[in-house]
């Protein structure tokens, strides 16, 4: 066996023990306590055995014939009965609403927009502050903090964020409109005031052109800033990715590594339980057991919108297209990709009643569809892999000229 490959296989071993022991001491902080473990949880499941270099290159040339092909003659894949499926695959075409019709005039005035600090009631943040185009359209950050005191989650990319059902880790939003002037105007965010908005373009000549180009005739509002910045975000889209590529027919787009992963993700690792369709999200909630609940950093999701205690520490799916563009991951912040892979082999976190909890009837339930996996070190390394398919082409995007800036582009600053 070739010396030098026998070292980085060894390195790579070495790194999945220091993800695991960093893993089970983070899962023993966060939900450590006394008290009994929550109904349902599962034992730990061993690791699969290993295969040779060999077998591996064997059953990579046998499912790279069984992919090339139509996906309706792939094999099923492993899901709980009750999921209502979508086969991964081929973005959808943009959909524009009736409501707010796509225009390249709208486009610009919102792409103008989306760069310009001056919305916000700081004037020091814009929509690029959380959002930028070279961080996979969300911001690097754990845990986006605009004003200093929340929201106290992760930012999600707004790319493909047209093709979601919900938007917001709790769903609170239900068209990019509401996702829009939720963020501009709620309080611990751009927290910006509509009146001023509104001045800021009726002072600035070059907005005016933009907005009436825009909008001819109707009067200067905010509602008609939202609709252009909805217009640009739904201009946002993907579907370069070599992932894309292999299923538009090339069959060379994927390596070996990265088509093991693609059966992994459909079948053993049973990622399609949540992960499906073109978006490879379902656009659902649900608890993978970190809402922290009983804790001061407790969050508990999409119960705070709907109220309905079994929403309890639910949150919404996120798209793994350009996961690896975008970490860290979960609503936390906290996770690196390989160790988001060894907590889901591991069965997620399952939290822990306090004694007083133990006949406590709304007390967060971690997701059934969540189950130790088994999967080995070769398995996770594939499956990275082929997320790493998913990821789109470099591509930046120069800012626009900010109007009454002296036309020059500029950054909003963090």
């Amino acid at each position: 066996m070739d010396a030098a490959w026998s070292q980085s296989q060894s390195a790579v071993r070495g790194s999945w023990a220091v993800v695991i022991r960093a893993l089970a001491a983070a899962i023993t902080l966060g939900v450590a306590g006394n008290g009994e473990a929550q109904q349902g949880a599962t034992p730990k499941k061993p690791p699969r055995p290993e295969r040779t270099a060999a077998t591996r290159v064997i059953a990579a040339n046998r499912l790279r014939d069984i992919y090339r092909g139509d996906p309706h003659s792939w094999p099923p894949p492993h899901v709980d009965p009750e999921i209502e499926w979508r086969e991964i695959g081929l973005l959808p075409e943009v959909v524009h609403p009736e409501s707010n019709p796509r225009s390249t005039e709208k486009e610009a005035l919102g792409r103008t927009l989306f760069f310009d600090a001056r919305l916000s009631a700081s004037g020091k943040l814009a929509c690029v502050s959380c959002h930028e185009p070279s961080l996979g359209w969300a911001d690097g950050r754990g845990v986006s903090e605009p004003r200093g005191k929340g929201p106290g989650r992760n930012a999600q990319t707004i790319r493909n964020a047209v093709f979601q059902p919900a938007l917001f880790w709790d769903g609170r939003a239900a068209s990019l409109e509401e996702q829009i002037e939720e963020a501009l105007t709620n309080p611990a965010e751009m927290a910006a005031d509509r009146d001023q908005v509104v001045r800021l373009l009726a002072a600035t000549p070059g907005y005016r052109k933009l907005y009436d180009d825009a909008f001819p005739g109707r009067a200067l509002e905010f509602a008609a800033v939202v609709e252009a910045v909805a217009c640009f975000e739904r201009t946002v889209v993907g579907g370069k990715s070599r992932f894309d590529a292999f299923m538009k027919g090339d069959a060379s787009a994927l390596s070996d590594e990265e088509v093991l992963g693609l059966d992994l993700f459909r079948r053993d690792a049973r990622c399609m339980n949540c992960h499906h369709g073109p978006m490879f999200s379902d656009g659902r909630f649900h608890d993978l057991g970190l809402s922290f609940h009983g804790r001061t950093n407790e969050d508990l999701g999409r119960y705070r919108i709907t109220h309905d205690p079994a929403d309890k520490g639910r949150f919404r799916t996120p798209t793994l297209r350009d996961v690896t563009q975008t970490s860290p991951f979960m609503h936390t912040g906290m996770f690196e990709l390989r160790g988001v892979l060894a907590m889901y082999n591991a069965g997620m976190v399952t939290l822990k009643r306090q004694a007083f909890e133990r006949d406590d009837g709304e007390f967060p339930v971690k997701s059934p569809h969540l189950k130790p996996l088994g999967l080995n070190r070769q398995d996770l390394d594939d499956l990275a892999a082929f997320l790493a398919s998913l990821e789109e082409p470099p591509r930046g995007m120069r800012p626009p000229p900010l109007p009454g800036i002296e036309d020059q582009p500029v950054s909003a600053e963090r």
